[in-house]
């Protein structure tokens, strides 16, 4: 009997609402491995997580019977949930809307993780923004500045 193969990575990056440095180091690693378990309980493979304290990126192979956006979806509705639960964050926390897919050969996943897991280095040299910014100029995707993430100052 035919089946379905494919192999389709994705890097997700979404932000926390109004850029807020929310994620703080002392709960990064816990929220991580709870993503990585709403990645599995989906049937889809996580290959890195990092979550910088104002946005997260995530790579990993998507499996066609599913959509991004319900994946995303569920991620950020999910995560927000057990933030509250766990009183992490005194505020209202949430993730502001959309957020970014950019899909890689599988030759290029290994640097892709190492990129992710690398993450306070890299910002240590460039804004959110700015990368941002370069992701959308080198995936060649066009935008409105006004849909673009909440960037400040």
């Amino acid at each position: 009997m035919p089946n379905t193969y494919s192999q389709i990575y994705i890097q997700i990056v979404f932000a926390v609402k109004g850029r807020e440095c929310f994620i703080k180091e002392s709960f990064r690693g816990e929220l991580q491995k709870y993503m990585a378990g709403i990645v599995a309980n989906q049937k889809q493979k996580l290959y890195a997580v990092y979550c910088m304290p104002d946005h997260t990126h995530l790579l990993l192979s998507l499996r066609p019977s599913i959509l991004i956006a319900d994946l995303v979806r569920d991620i950020k509705a999910n995560c927000t949930s057990f933030i509250k639960e766990k009183k992490w964050v005194n505020s209202l926390f949430s993730w502001q809307e959309g957020y970014g897919a950019f899909s890689y050969h599988k030759l290029q996943a290994k640097d892709v993780v190492n990129y992710i897991l690398n993450q306070p280095e890299h910002h240590k040299k460039t804004s959110f923004k700015e990368e941002y910014l370069k992701f959308l100029s080198e995936f060649e995707i066009e935008y409105e500045e006004k849909y673009l993430f909440e960037f400040y100052g």
